[in-house]
């Protein structure tokens, strides 16, 4: 197996983050310039798009973990209430050398987790009930040391920064279908054009299909993420048994997580909706590659 540069994850994953934020801008601007063209908006359509992406992105910036908690329904665990799960997280954080991450829990019989954040001081894990109920200490230390591997390796920045850009651009698709079909578009000016109207559905097409194409881009490095947290988990914990059994645990229960939606589905553990085939669940690898790749180590 190839030997992964730990310490260069980090610096690539910041260049990821920059690429991203790129893109998604872009995909972003060409939705509300082709908005701008079916409503008839001219300049002021994509001005306005700018300027409200710059506050959307400010705010996402520093809030938007705590978006991600609230859209999960996680709650602060405090410690007289999961002295195990913080003495895990408490233990694994300071034998890495890493600053104390925020811990939550969900109420959600699906055994999962996740972290988010914008950097190592910044960050937060949270796990469900399900999770927490089932797992060994061991097989809980694999999976936090994987989650907190996203967050020494940067993973939570690009995740965060994925989810935010794809739930706007997301939006955007949105309106224009329901606009379209309810308000019926708009614009004398392309009455009076005979090839406006090729170009009005053209336009409409693009931003119908911007999400998609925002979801390519996070897919496009999601996948090796998960198995470099895994390698990085190992690292940390110098135990693949424990995780690979967290693995197969999760994979035998097979019970979709309450707590995540299409939009955060790549920031968990695992996939959280297992029995769903197709473009989701390529976020993450199949489990059993997982497993097979962790017990060669």
């Amino acid at each position: 197996m190839e030997r992964i540069s730990f310490f260069d994850a980090a610096e690539a994953n910041k260049r990821n983050s920059l690429i991203l934020i790129a893109v998604m801008f872009f995909i972003f601007m060409g939705a509300t310039a082709a908005l701008s063209y079916i409503f008839d908006l001219g300049f002021c359509g994509p001005v306005v798009g700018f300027f409200g992406l710059l506050i959307y992105t400010t705010v996402a910036y520093f809030q938007g973990d705590s978006i991600i908690l609230a859209l999960s329904g996680a709650k602060e665990a405090k410690k007289e209430e999961y002295p195990f799960l913080y003495n895990v997280v408490e233990g694994l954080a300071l034998a890495s050398n890493v600053p104390m991450p925020r811990i939550y829990v969900m109420n959600d019989q699906s055994p999962n987790a996740f972290a988010t954040g914008r950097d190592p001081k910044h960050s937060a894990i949270a796990v469900t009930t399900g999770l927490l109920s089932i797992m060994k200490r061991e097989e809980l230390e694999g999976v936090i040391a994987h989650e907190m591997s996203h967050i020494t390796n940067y993973d939570i920045r690009f995740s965060m920064i994925a989810v935010v850009f794809v739930g706007a651009i997301a939006l955007l698709g949105e309106f224009a279908w329901r606009a379209m079909f309810f308000g019926g578009g708009g614009g004398g000016r392309r009455d009076r054009n005979g090839g406006g109207i090729i170009l009005i559905v053209i336009a409409l097409i693009f931003v119908i299909l911007a999400p998609v194409f925002a979801q390519m881009v996070r897919l496009a490095i999601s996948r090796q993420r998960e198995y470099l947290a895994d390698a990085s988990g190992v690292r940390m914990t110098r135990y693949p048994e424990g995780l690979a059994g967290a693995l197969e645990k999760i994979k035998a229960a097979s019970i979709p997580t309450q707590s995540a939606n299409d939009t955060t589905a790549s920031l968990f553990f695992s996939n959280p909706f297992p029995q769903k085939l197709g473009f989701l669940g390529s976020t993450h690898p199949p489990i059993d590659d997982r497993i097979k790749r962790l017990r060669s180590m």
